[in-house]
């Protein structure tokens, strides 16, 4: 489904049956740009992995990849921000009120986190953000749980930041935890296989499936 007027934002993906949850997405970009986003970028390409990792894994649960109308946060603009509130409208919309879990990478992290006070938001993933304040998590709430992974040998965003953001959550409350991957570069590629389960792990302990496993 895209949104409507100018470039459009995309929401890639469907679920078939009743869905209980939905996972949203959120790729990477540029810090200012307004060329198209597409599907084949490889900000995009980069987060197909998950996306159906976690189809894999999930049942009763709609995940679903956004793509931004441009490849860039675009300053005081913060475009990817619109679109991932239209997002969350989109699946409102189709699903119901269902808790929503977002995945994002690097500027997706940061749109993530921006987000996060949306009221079908309960937890948050976000891999090598870029939080360049270092207070980026103000907008989660204690009732939310997030986890950070960073690569300690990042040159593109910083984990030092990304650790004091997790830390200011877990400070208020937030069920927040920050994974260090040791010797691990910006885009994922030093053992994709453990950013991947990191994942995985995470949000398949937020599916209201497991949730009822657990409460038994």
């Amino acid at each position: 489904m895209k949104s409507s007027g100018g470039p459009a934002a995309v929401l890639h993906g469907d679920a078939r049956g009743p869905v209980k949850a939905a996972v949203l997405v959120l790729h990477g970009g540029k810090v200012t740009s307004h060329d198209p986003a597409t599907r084949w970028q490889l900000s995009s390409v980069r987060m197909w992995p998950f996306t159906w990792s976690l189809r894999r894994a999930l049942t009763d649960t709609a995940v679903l990849q956004l793509q931004y109308r441009y490849r860039g946060w675009n300053g005081a603009e913060e475009s990817p921000v619109r679109d991932a509130r239209w997002a969350l409208a989109q699946i409102r919309d189709r699903f119901g009120d269902v808790p929503v879990t977002l995945v994002g990478h690097s500027m997706g992290g940061r749109t993530a986190a921006a987000v996060a006070d949306d009221p079908n938001v309960v937890a948050v993933v976000a891999l090598a953000p870029w939080w360049p304040s270092g207070n980026e998590t103000k907008a989660m709430r204690a009732e939310q749980s997030v986890l950070v992974v960073h690569g300690s040998a990042d040159r593109w965003t910083d984990p030092a930041l990304s650790k004091a953001a997790t830390d200011a959550a877990l400070v208020r409350g937030v069920r927040a935890r920050y994974v260090s991957m040791k010797r691990a570069g910006h885009f994922m590629l030093r053992s994709p296989w453990t950013w991947s389960k990191l994942v995985r792990d995470f949000v398949v302990d937020q599916s209201p499936s497991t949730c009822a496993t657990k409460t038994r």
